[in-house]
C-alpha cells in the first residue's frame, strides 16, 4: 500500500513540483496539499497522512508552529524544507525540536530542473519516514548552562535556551555493565534523526567527562555552526564546530563542519583535528567512515564509537577498522531510531557489540567511560 503524503507550502509552484515528484513513485501517494500551517493542521487531522512535507516560512501560520500543533493533536512524521541560510538553520533546528523528524534543503533549481538525485533523495526520505512509528513529543525545558560555569573555548558560541521534545522512554531492561576497558576518545556518527538524538545524549554528560568527543552528523555547511552553538548552550560539556588545528581536550565535543571531512593527526595528549575538503565523489560530507578510519590510525583500539539513527550505511567500514584495532562499537537499537539504517548496517555486519535504546545511551557511555 502506498505511503500517503500531505504536501504543505505557500508556493503553488513548489506544491505542484513536490506533488509531481512524490506521485512518480508508485510507493507514494499525495492525498492533499495545504498553503499554510493552519490548513496543514486541519488537513493532518482530517486526512491522517503517513508523512507531511512542510515549508517553514508561510503566511497565517508558520511551519514550526504547525509542527507543534500537529505533534500535539495527531503525531505524524514530518519532513521540513529549509533554506540554506543562518536563519534557515536556526528555524530548522527549532522545527526538529518541535517534533519534525528530518529536513531537506529547499533548492528550487533542483526541483525545477528534474535533477535525478534530488528527486530520488526526496522520495527516499519520505519512504524512510513513512515506515516509522511516531510518538507524541514531550517538551521539558532544560536548564540553560551558564557560560561562566565552563572554560572558554575558541569558536564555541553560547546557544539559547530551547524546548527539547522527546519520545516516551524506550529503555532496556538490563543496565549496562562497564567492560573495564580504558579509552582515549568517544566517537558518535549519525544522520536522519541525529540532531535530537545527539542533544538527548550530550545534555546528560557532565563537564568532567574524561575524553574528547568527535561528532559526525550529516548536515549542510550552513547548519553546523548553528547546531554546535545550540548544543553548546544546552550542555555542560563544551561543544563547538571543529576547526583545522583544534587540539583535542577532555570534556569537549567537536562537530564535523558540513561540506568538509574531519580527520585526526598526532599532536599533544589526545591529537589534533585536521579539516579537509575531501574528494568530490564522496556521498557524505562529513563522512562517518572517514573520521572513524582516521581515529583508528591515531588511537587504535582505545576508542568507544557509537552509531546512531540515520539512513544508509555510513560508519560501517570505519567502525570495522576501529573494531579490528580493538575498539568498542555500539549501535542505537531499532525501536528508538528515526531510521534504522546506519545502526542496522553495523549490527548486521557483526561489528557492534551492543544495541542500546536512545534513553540508555548516555548512562551507558558514562558507565563505560568511568575508568578514564
Amino acid at each position: 500500500m502506498a505511503i500517503k503524503v500531505l504536501v504543505v507550502d505557500d508556493s503553488s509552484f513548489f506544491r505542484r513540483r513536490v506533488s509531481e515528484i512524490v506521485s512518480k513513485d508508485p510507493d507514494l501517494e499525495v492525498i492533499g496539499t495545504a498553503v499554510n500551517g493552519a490548513e496543514a493542521v486541519k488537513l493532518a487531522e482530517q486526512l491522517k497522512p503517513q508523512v507531511i512535507t512542510m515549508d517553514i516560512e508561510m503566511p497565517v501560520m508558520d511551519g514550526i508552529t504547525a509542527v507543534r500543533q500537529i505533534m500535539a493533536k495527531c503525531p505524524t512524521p514530518i519532513l521540513m524544507f529549509s533554506s540554506l541560510t543562518h536563519d534557515g538553520a536556526q528555524a530548522t533546528l527549532d522545527a526538529l525540536e518541535a517534533g519534525a523528524l528530518d529536513f531537506l534543503p529547499k533548492r528550487f533549481e533542483d526541483i525545477a530542473t528534474n535533477k535525478d538525485d534530488a528527486i530520488l533523495l526526496l522520495q527516499q526520505r519520505i519512504k524512510a519516514l513513512g515506515r516509522r512509528r511516531i510518538y507524541r513529543p514531550i517538551a521539558p525545558r532544560p536548564a540553560p548552562v551558564s557560560p561562566s560555569t565552563r572554560p572558554n573555548m575558541t569558536g564555541a558560541a553560547a546557544g539559547r535556551e530551547v524546548v527539547q521534545p522527546v519520545r516516551p522512554s524506550l529503555r532496556s531492561q538490563t543496565p549496562h555493565r562497564a567492560s573495564g576497558k580504558k579509552y582515549k576518545i568517544l566517537l558518535i556518527g549519525t544522520s536522519t534523526g541525529g540532531p535530537v538524538a545527539l542533544q538527548r545524549i550530550l545534555t546528560k554528560l557532565p563537564a568532567s567527562y574524561p575524553h574528547p568527543i568527535l561528532l559526525i552528523q550529516h548536515m549542510p555547511a550552513a547548519f553546523t555552526p548553528a547546531f554546535a552553538a545550540r548544543l553548546n548552550g544546552l550542555c555542560a560539556i563544551n561543544v563547538k564546530e571543529a576547526e583545522n588545528g583544534d587540539q583535542l581536550r577532555a570534556g569537549c565535543a567537536y562537530l564535523a563542519p558540513g561540506g568538509m571531512q574531519m580527520m585526526l593527526e598526532r599532536s599533544g595528549a589526545y591529537g589534533r583535528i585536521k579539516i579537509i575538503a575531501g574528494s568530490a565523489d564522496m556521498n557524505y560530507k562529513p563522512c562517518v567512515d572517514i573520521t572513524f578510519a582516521s581515529a583508528s590510525k591515531l588511537v587504535g583500539g582505545d576508542a568507544l564509537a557509537v552509531i546512531l539513527t540515520g539512513m544508509g550505511a555510513d560508519g560501517r567500514e570505519g567502525a570495522r577498522m576501529l573494531k579490528n584495532m580493538g575498539a568498542t562499537i555500539w549501535a542505537q537499537d531499532e525501536a528508538s531510531c528515526v531510521v534504522y539504517g546506519m545502526p542496522q548496517a553495523v549490527t548486521a555486519a557483526g561489528i557492534s557489540s551492543k544495541s542500546l535504546a536512545l534513553d540508555d545511551m548516555a548512562e551507558a557511555i558514562l558507565t563505560e567511560s568511568a575508568r578514564g
